[in-house]
């Protein structure tokens, strides 16, 4: 089915974190719009799988790539072939991404260690490398995702709430150096989203069931990020309940400590 008089009809989309949860809800909603989209991660089969729903989605071809985002050579060799074989990136969304859910004390360094290299450095490796290629071409479009724990932090993540804060500075950063050339950059800060993140993030298995108040929906937060590839914005936060507890924290920081210690700390 030939996809036209859409804004993300044949812009090639590449997606880290792509063989499920979130990036694979984002892949299927911009192969939709008529995007040609590669999907990138470790879990090569699982790729394929979505590289074909994809494919059928756009009536385009799709493309899946096994990378893993903690090797600068394996994100380079991702790039390289992706742009050999479509000869561009219009949009770069950097969805790979994990977390662990432990008290300081007791975070295995190991994790720790990991954690800022897919999370933080992988995503600083292949934004490095298709924004010099977006900023040649003078247009494009990176959207990180980072993470209202990144502005919020709460008790047992505080390596998963540092890599997040270092992707949400990192990227306001980066906004202001694309920006004159054409780039634009979009953070999105969402709160626990029900996807299969909390089966390696939370040991407990209880998470889930103890923010289901404020627990969202991949499919809508998917549907958000593809709206931005379309109208790019600066942010997107989700829930609204949490940014606003964000910026409480921000302006009220004694009793935003309270809040938390006393109300949120549900890991």
């Amino acid at each position: 089915m030939k996809v036209t008089g859409k804004p993300l009809a044949g812009k090639v989309v590449l997606i880290t974190g792509g063989s499920g949860g979130l990036g694979e809800r984002v892949a299927y909603r911009a192969a939709e719009k008529g995007a040609q989209v590669i999907v990138g991660a470790r879990r090569l089969d699982r790729l394929v799988h979505v590289r074909d729903r994809c494919a059928e989605l756009s009536g385009k071809e799709a493309h899946a790539v096994a990378v893993d985002m903690a090797d600068p050579v394996q994100i380079k060799a991702a790039v390289a072939e992706t742009l050999a074989r479509f000869g561009t990136i219009d949009v770069l969304v950097n969805n790979a991404g994990f977390g662990y859910f432990a008290e300081a004390v007791d975070l295995d360094m190991d994790v720790a260690e990991r954690m800022f290299r897919v999370n933080v450095l992988g995503l600083m490796h292949i934004t490095k490398l298709v924004a010099q290629t977006m900023k040649e071409r003078g247009r494009g479009h990176i959207i990180n995702i980072a993470s209202q724990g990144g502005k919020t932090a709460t008790p047992k993540s505080t390596c998963y709430s540092g890599t997040k804060a270092a992707v949400i500075a990192y990227s306001n950063a980066l906004r202001l150096e694309l920006k004159p050339h054409g780039v634009y950059v979009t953070t999105v800060n969402p709160g626990p989203i029900n996807t299969d993140f909390f089966s390696a993030a939370d040991q407990s298995g209880d998470y889930l069931k103890r923010v289901g108040f404020i627990l969202l929906d991949a499919e809508r937060v998917a549907d958000r990020i593809v709206q931005a590839m379309e109208r790019p914005r600066r942010e997107i936060n989700l829930p609204r309940v949490m940014e606003l507890g964000a910026r409480l924290y921000a302006l009220c920081p004694h009793l935003g400590d309270f809040l938390v210690e006393n109300m949120f700390n549900l890991k």
